[in-house]
């Protein structure tokens, strides 16, 4: 399997958990303001909670999935989860800057923001570690079965 396959195999893991935390907080919790909420905002889609899921889990699973499977081998440091943490901070930074900086009038983060914005972190950092351990395993799982070049399986 390719690292983009890979990137999108562990990026559905990582999204599904995410996604599950997301909707404990956005139908039980109703603790800080719904993610999917404010993707959907940030697309011009205020209000529609499905195109926020739908978008949500499109970039968790193939945008952000496949950045790490060609990232994976230049990011700091040797440990896989530490190598998916540092990844999806960095995808929070950037939607920080984006949604603070670059539509700052659109008003994207609900006011008093602090609290969601310290959701999404700490989402992002969870994501990141469930993105870096099910990549790992992907990759140990395809060395264990692979070949010796130009050498023929056994049965």
């Amino acid at each position: 399997m390719s690292r983009v396959k890979n990137g999108i195999v562990a990026g559905i893991s990582a999204t599904v958990v995410v996604s599950l935390i997301e909707a404990i907080n956005m139908f039980v919790l109703k603790m800080f303001p719904p993610f999917p909420m404010i993707v959907a905002k940030m697309f011009g889609m205020t209000g529609n909670v499905t195109a926020g899921w739908v978008l949500h889990i499109l970039f968790g699973v193939v945008v952000l999935g496949t950045a790490f499977g060609l990232l994976y081998g230049r990011l700091p440091t040797k440990v896989p989860m530490a190598k998916g943490i540092t990844f999806a901070v960095g995808a929070w930074v950037v939607l920080m800057i984006y949604a603070t900086m670059i539509v700052p009038g659109q008003r994207i983060l609900p006011s008093g923001g602090f609290e969601g914005m310290a959701w999404m972190l700490a989402t992002h950092a969870i994501y990141g570690a469930v993105l870096g351990a099910a990549f790992e395993r992907l990759l140990k799982r395809e060395k264990a079965h692979a070949h010796p070049v130009g050498a023929a399986p056994a049965h």
